[in-house]
């Protein structure tokens, strides 16, 4: 979208996530167009297999540790006149990578953070210390986290509704004081204060509340620019790290609208070969036809194994691949229902396909989302963390065939609706994107970012 507005990018990705770009999409996903180019900076990450997902705190202490000197290094050779290019103007990070901020202090530009993922859990996080301070976190121990207690209210928080302790980014529920993850976000969401702006990839309609509450907490200007696949959906640069497989969108060519169910639990979500079982399991007794995706790595520590008699049993109505296309698929009228873990990227690319959803939230933020498309948006319908077989097909029974179901449906048209709203000339979506140039990036021709 920058580039499209004159901007000249240098998009600057850690070498591990670019060798499992070039070995995901070919290495002409990161060759480059006028005016557009890649480059890289070392992470300390191994590169033993390109198809195996770090854990998080892994990658999170690598980049906090290792990345800004590499980066330093890298705005300089930017900046040399005699590579002919424009010098760096401006650098938009994601927060993750909030390094970068202390280098775009040391040369006076504008720095502008994406958060990646939804403000109601930007907000969460933002309140955890409250959590600290009303008892209720740190844990004793693992012991502690009954139902009960994961279910005690947590009220009078600005920008948060009806939220109980278990909705609150997993990283709470460490008995860890000094839980590094816990420590790690904290810190990236205090440390936002000190952007030039933030973006974040929603829609007003959709998280106002949220938004707002940011900027009450002293946080600069919030530009809600999404959903974002709704306001560039031409891009043909594919940045997933993982191999798409085609054959899933002929298979649902040949399916009834709204018969199929569509399963993906993200990028890094992990489970055990018993709950992949049951998951199974659920898929058969539910009698409908799904298409699932299971990644290399999806079970911890081993190789996915279903039953053969499960593989008998629905041959004729499923279709496992690794990857596929997901806006496509949620875009196509024969996805009546999505299986999710409740990431960000996932939750707006249900919203943009109008399709409800089935969470099974994983770790992080999700069990936050989770709650705001269960009880705030009306869109979904939560399974439990142990995962059973009756239950699975009993929620995908109920949101393509029951009153539930038909609820949600519903609303997730409307947020559809709104969703495009936001994102055509006009929107308030479209309205935030020219007002950060405008306002923050202030572009000439050419300008780099």
């Amino acid at each position: 979208m920058l580039h499209a507005r004159g901007f000249y990018i240098t998009f600057v990705n850690t070498e591990y996530d670019h060798a499992r770009l070039v070995h995901a999409q070919g290495a002409a996903a990161v060759a480059g167009v006028p005016g557009f180019r890649f480059a890289t900076i070392p992470d300390g990450m191994s590169r033993s297999d390109n198809n195996v997902t770090h854990d998080v705190p892994s990658i999170c202490k690598a980049i906090a540790e290792v990345c800004l000197g590499p980066f330093r290094r890298l705005l300089a050779d930017l900046n040399d006149p005699a590579t002919g290019h424009p010098p760096v103007t401006c650098i938009l990070s994601d927060v993750v990578m909030d390094f970068s901020m202390e280098a775009a202090r040391e040369l006076g530009l504008p720095y502008v953070q994406l958060w990646a993922t939804s403000a109601v859990s930007f907000v969460a996080l933002r309140h955890c210390r409250l959590l600290f301070d009303r008892g209720l976190a740190p844990i004793k121990d693992f012991k502690q986290l009954t139902n009960e207690y994961l279910d005690t209210p947590v009220e009078d928080l600005p920008g948060l509704r009806n939220m109980r302790f278990r909705d609150f980014p997993t990283f709470i529920r460490s008995p860890d004081p000094d839980d590094y993850m816990l420590h790690f976000t904290l810190g990236i969401v205090e440390r936002a204060v000190g952007a030039s702006a933030l973006i974040i990839n929603t829609f007003d309609d959709l998280e106002g509340e949220a938004v707002a509450a940011m900027e009450a907490l002293g946080l600069p200007k919030v530009y809600t620019i999404g959903p974002l696949p709704l306001l560039a959906p031409s891009s043909n640069i594919s940045m997933s790290l993982w191999k798409q497989e085609e054959e899933c969108l002929p298979w649902l060519d040949g399916k009834e609208p709204g018969s199929a169910v569509y399963v993906n639990f993200g990028s890094t979500t992990i489970m055990t070969n018993d709950q992949l079982v049951e998951f199974a399991w659920g898929l058969a007794m539910s009698g409908k036809h799904f298409l699932w995706i299971i990644r290399p790595d999806l079970i911890r520590g081993d190789t996915a194994v279903l039953p053969p008699e499960f593989s008998v049993e629905t041959a004729e109505r499923g279709l496992i691949s690794s990857w596929c296309p997901q806006q496509q698929v949620l875009n196509h009228p024969a996805v009546g229902v999505f299986l999710t873990h409740s990431g960000w990227n996932s939750t707006l690319d249900s919203m943009c396909g109008g399709v409800p959803v089935i969470s099974w939230p994983f770790f992080a933020d999700h069990q936050t989302i989770c709650r705001y498309q269960c009880t705030e948006w009306g869109v979904g319908m939560e399974i439990d963390s142990d995962v059973r077989r009756d239950t699975v097909s009993g929620l995908i029974t109920e949101v393509m065939e029951g009153e539930n179901g038909k609820v949600m449906k519903k609303k997730a048209h409307e947020w559809r609706e709104k969703a495009v709203k936001a994102t055509k000339p006009g929107g308030s979506s479209r309205r935030n994107f020219e007002e950060l140039i405008h306002e923050v990036l202030a572009p000439t021709p050419r300008r780099s970012a």
